[in-house]
């Protein structure tokens, strides 16, 4: 009786990688390994790359929204006043911040004052919005209170206004400069309501990240907020941080009921939910067309097989008549195809992880080859294409590539075990 041997014996090896080294007269089956060997590379460090990417837009659109706006937002629901205008302000506002402070996981609630204004220094214009904040909360706030992309001293905020660094190379001002804000909403006479117009010396110009909040945004102490705006005595909001910003939502209940009935709340998520989810929309889109592209450069194995199993017929017959098994022959050619997988796939994912440590340095040359736009911050939000490599997308680039590379060897790796020697031999 014939001993059977053990699955990928070292002589299945031995042929396989002899079958891979492809001679000269058999050059076309080396030319479709290359390609396939050169498809799955390309294609799964396209996966590694854009999944990273991805992964680091979120990271950072979530972190500059973290990081420089309040995670809740407590409002009070509008009431008509006598002029016919609704009212949202707060006049209790300390008592409600003390109770909204207290609720579990929250770590600050503090009120806001909030306007539009107009900015003006030597001629040039331009529209800011105005937080009217205490300066121990604006320090809490570590987008803003970040002394490495800041200019000045935070800690001078209270003699003057904080401006976003859009806002400052708009209006070409730097720290120690003194700027106009003019609001239309001013002192109310005989003649109608004349313009408020105060100046403010620039004491801190910071930089979020973000290129909405930095071309529009500019901070003043609460009290001067108060006066420039007429809101003596009243706040217009509650802004509130949390301890853990992913789950404000669950929150929501025990601030309302901190708040009172006449309070509504609007998380950081509400704000910025239909944009989150159009980035989870794209990449769930972008890693099935990605996925296509392997599976695209995987079918390349089986071209390359059929070839190689075409080419080595009369090796197979000979290999049967010798004793070789269908099993021995099946993994014979598996480990033809698996190996362009594994290989393609290994060097994919090196490329794929080179390029998400080193985008900076990559996306830099890219720029000045193009001579520079090719980011544009303020259709895009953020000033740099960021990445971060997660080894949970690797290793899903990986299981995809190898999972699509094994089983579309298996079917020609078939057909090779199938063959009959005597069809492959009867005209040798």
């Amino acid at each position: 009786m014939a001993r059977s041997t053990a699955p990928f014996a070292p002589f299945e090896w031995m042929i396989a990688w002899r079958y891979l080294r492809a001679r000269r007269a058999e050059g076309g089956v080396s030319v479709m390994t290359w390609i396939s060997l050169i498809g799955i590379t390309l294609a799964v460090f396209a996966l590694i790359a854009t999944l990273a990417v991805r992964s680091g837009f979120r990271a950072e659109f979530v972190d500059t929204i973290l990081g420089s706006n309040a995670h809740v937002t407590v409002y009070a629901i509008g009431q008509v006043a006598e002029n016919g205008q609704v009212d949202r302000s707060i006049s209790a506002y300390e008592a409600l911040a003390e109770r909204v402070g207290e609720v579990p996981g929250v770590i600050r609630a503090a009120p806001l004052v909030r306007g539009q204004v107009m900015a003006a220094y030597q001629g040039r214009n331009a529209g800011v919005e105005i937080y009217g904040i205490a300066p121990e909360d604006l320090l809490s706030l570590p987008r803003i209170a970040d002394p490495e992309t800041a200019r000045g001293d935070i800690n001078d905020f209270e003699k003057g206004i904080a401006l976003g660094s859009g806002v400052a190379r708009e209006l070409g001002v730097g720290v120690g400069d003194k700027i106009k804000l003019i609001s239309p909403n001013g002192v109310k006479t005989a003649f109608g309501t004349s313009p408020r117009v105060n100046a403010y010396d620039v004491t801190y110009v910071f930089t979020a990240g973000r290129y909405d909040i930095d071309r529009t945004r500019a901070y003043l102490p609460f009290s001067d907020a108060q006066s420039f705006f007429n809101r003596e005595g009243i706040a217009d909001e509650i802004e509130v941080m949390v301890e853990e910003p992913e789950n404000v939502r669950s929150m929501s209940p025990a601030l309302l009921q901190a708040a009172g009935e006449r309070a509504q709340v609007w998380t950081w998520q509400d704000a910025s939910g239909g944009f989150l989810r159009a980035l989870e929309v794209e990449d769930n889109v972008m890693f099935i067309i990605l996925s296509i592209l392997v599976l695209i450069a995987a079918m390349n194995i089986v071209s390359g097989l059929i070839m190689l199993v075409k080419n080595k017929g009369r090796d197979i017959g000979i290999l049967r008549t010798m004793g070789l098994s269908q099993g021995s022959i099946l993994r014979v050619f598996f480990i033809c195809g698996a190996f362009t997988g594994i290989l393609g796939t290994f060097l994919g994912v090196i490329l794929g992880s080179l390029f998400a440590l080193y985008i900076d340095p990559i996306f830099g040359f890219v720029n000045m080859a193009m001579g520079g736009g090719v980011w544009d911050p303020s259709i895009r939000g953020i000033y740099a294409l960021p990445a971060e490599l997660h080894l949970s997308d690797v290793l899903s680039a990986m299981a995809l590539s190898l999972g699509l590379s094994f089983v579309v060897t298996i079917f020609p790796a078939r057909r090779a075990a199938r063959m009959n020697p005597v069809e492959a031999l009867r005209y040798e």
